[in-house]
């Protein structure tokens, strides 16, 4: 795991699978997904490094059910008062009450699908609680204010995160960033065609940073990136 300051207040942690990102604050820490099962640890050494304490983590936010990014959130929630909040279409899968969708898997996906997954960990991500289920347009107090946006097609209830005032823009693993630095639809979906609507719905906000659960980050000039990545998709 790489530690990488994007912002003053935001940091990257660079996983190999899952990537994790900290924003802070004054009344606390904010973290956006968890990473796989087992990588508390290093995101508790990260959050150290900054010079903070695991308890001052105050908000998790899961921006969908896959084990990649809530593998690790029941140990975070141990660290103290933690709230953690998942859009409610995907909060049962989150919860562990039901299995979630698979993905519609195009043919070159399918390789894609069997190395990614020979990687990871054999370990399912223990369930967690969701104490804040969130729908499109609320808003969180963190960053100076965030907006939920709801972004289904990669799951039910993908949600990606606006801060418009610093310009950040959380995607989840709705967009991504291939190794070439190209900006892409995300990968494994399991309804495609929402998926480029929730693409063009993003590429449509003002972002100078874009936070992928994939790839690295835009530091600079995201939405414009943004858009001609949604006018390749929809043209």
């Amino acid at each position: 795991m790489d530690l990488v300051e994007l912002l003053p207040s935001l940091y990257f942690l660079r996983f190999p699978v899952g990537h994790v990102y900290l924003w802070r604050d004054p009344d606390g820490l904010t973290l956006i997904d968890s990473g796989l099962p087992g990588s508390a640890p290093l995101i508790e050494e990260a959050v150290r490094a900054l010079g903070h304490a695991p308890s001052d983590v105050r908000r998790l936010v899961l921006t969908h059910f896959h084990e990649d990014h809530t593998g690790s959130a029941a140990e975070i929630v141990s660290w103290g008062d933690v709230t953690v909040y998942a859009h409610r279409d995907d909060a049962p899968y989150v919860r562990g009450e039901a299995a979630g969708p698979p993905p519609v898997l195009s043919g070159w996906e399918r390789d894609l699908w069997d190395q990614v997954h020979a990687g990871m960990p054999q370990v399912p991500a223990p369930p967690v609680r969701v104490d804040r289920e969130l729908d499109d347009g609320d808003a969180l107090d963190f960053g100076g204010g965030a907006r939920v946006l709801a972004v289904p097609g990669h799951t039910p209830g993908s949600l990606a995160l606006h801060l418009p005032g610093p310009g950040v823009l959380f995607t989840g693993d709705t967009i991504a960033r291939a190794p070439d630095g190209q900006v892409i639809l995300g990968v494994f979906n399991a309804d495609p065609a929402r998926a480029v609507a929730s693409f063009a719905r993003q590429a449509a906000l003002d972002a100078e940073i874009a936070c992928f659960g994939h790839g690295e980050p835009v530091t600079e000039g995201a939405s414009g990136l943004l858009r001609d990545a949604a006018a390749r998709l929809t043209g």
